[in-house]
C-alpha cells in the first residue's frame, strides 16, 4: 500500500510538471503568512515545505511578514501572492491598495486555511477570496469528496479523502461570487453541524472574477477558483482558495501537498503574468517563455470563460 501511494504521488506530480510551461527562469510568488490574531505553529513547517517542493512544479517561493513588502512596486515582481494562514488585520491601508492594484494587474493570488479570516471587512479581498470564515468545529478526521477529479489541485486525491483537520463553516456560500467547488465534505462524518445560515466550505477557485453571479445550491465547498475581487476595469487573473491546512502534520502529507501545489500551478496557468506572457502588468520579468509551450501561445485567460473550473464543499 505505501509502495502504491508513492508511486501514485510521483505520478501525481510527474503531470503538475507537465501542467507547467518549460521556460527559462521561474514564476515566482510571495509567500506571506503574516497574523494579527490566532498564530498557526504549523506556518513555519508550511514554508519549509513549499520551498523544498517548489522545483516539482518550476517556481520560486519567497517569504515574508513584512507588511512594508505590500507596495505595487514590489509586489510588481510576482506572478502571485500566496496568503499562508494569515489572521486579522495583516494589511494598512497602503498595503490593501497595492494588493487591489496588483490584483487589477492580473496578479494571481492563492489562500490557504485562515487567510479567510483575514482582512474580513475589506471587500475587495474577502470578494476574491470568495466567502469569510465564521467557525469551525473540533479538529477531528473527516470525508471529503471531490466533485471535479480533472482540476490540477484534486488530480492527486482519492475519490473520498479522509483528512484531519478544521471542518471550516463560513458567513456565505462561496459560489455566490462565481466560486466552483472542487471538494465537498461528508457532513455525516464531521461531528458538530454547521449552524443555520453558515456554509461549511474547503477549497474553491474561480477564474471568471465577475461580480456578478448566480448562487446555484446550498451547499459545503472546499477547493475554490475565485477572483471577484478585481474591479470591473481590472484585468483579471485566476485565484485558488482551500480552508485545509491547519496541522504540521497536513503538510508533509503527499496526498495533502498534491492539492496545495496543483492549486498553485491551476493559478499560474491563467497566463496573465509575465512568467507566461510577455504583454503581461506583472510577474518575474526575468522569465522567458518556450515558443513550443501551448500555454505560453495562450490567449490570457480573462475572458470570463474559465479553462479550468472547480469548487470544493465545505465540511
Amino acid at each position: 500500500m505505501a509502495a502504491f501511494k508513492l508511486a501514485f504521488v510521483l505520478y501525481v506530480l510527474g503531470c503538475l510538471l507537465c501542467l507547467t510551461p518549460v521556460i527559462d527562469g521561474k514564476p515566482r510568488l510571495l509567500i506571506y503568512s503574516a497574523t494579527a490574531g490566532f498564530r498557526h505553529d504549523s506556518i513555519p513547517t508550511a514554508i519549509t515545505v513549499l520551498k523544498e517542493r517548489a522545483d516539482t512544479i518550476s517556481v520560486e517561493f519567497d517569504a515574508t511578514e513584512d507588511r512594508s513588502q505590500f507596495s505595487l512596486d514590489k509586489l510588481s515582481s510576482y506572478d502571485a501572492i500566496v496568503f499562508l494562514s494569515t489572521t486579522g488585520e495583516v494589511l494598512d491601508g497602503g498595503g490593501k491598495a497595492a494588493l487591489q492594484d496588483y490584483l487589477n494587474r492580473g496578479g494571481g493570488f492563492v489562500a490557504i486555511h485562515s487567510a479567510s479570516d483575514s482582512l474580513v471587512n475589506t471587500t475587495f479581498y474577502t470578494r476574491e477570496l470568495g466567502a469569510v470564515f465564521d467557525y469551525h468545529a473540533d479538529l477531528q478526521h473527516f470525508s471529503l469528496n471531490v466533485l471535479q477529479p480533472d482540476h490540477p489541485s484534486t488530480a492527486g486525491v482519492p475519490a473520498v479523502w479522509q483528512v484531519q483537520d478544521e471542518a471550516y463553516n463560513f458567513k456565505s456560500d462561496p459560489r455566490a461570487l462565481g466560486a466552483v467547488v472542487l471538494l465537498s465534505a461528508d457532513d455525516s462524518t464531521i461531528i458538530g453541524k454547521p449552524e443555520p445560515g453558515s456554509w461549511r466550505t474547503a477549497t474553491y477557485i474561480d477564474s471568471q472574477k465577475i461580480h456578478e453571479h448566480h448562487v446555484l445550491t446550498k451547499a459545503h465547498p472546499i477547493p475554490l477558483e475565485k477572483g471577484a475581487g478585481v474591479e470591473p476595469n481590472g484585468f483579471a487573473g485566476r485565484s485558488f482558495y482551500t480552508s485545509l491546512g491547519h496541522l504540521n502534520e497536513t503538510w508533509q502529507d503527499d496526498i495533502f501537498m498534491s492539492h496545495i501545489l496543483g492549486g498553485i500551478s491551476w493559478v499560474l496557468q491563467g497566463n496573465t503574468t509575465l512568467a507566461f506572457n510577455s504583454s503581461a502588468m506583472v510577474g518575474n520579468a526575468q522569465t522567458s517563455q518556450d515558443p513550443t509551450s501551448p500555454a505560453a501561445s495562450d490567449a490570457p485567460d480573462n475572458t470570463g470563460n474559465p479553462k479550468t473550473t472547480g469548487i470544493v464543499d465545505h465540511p
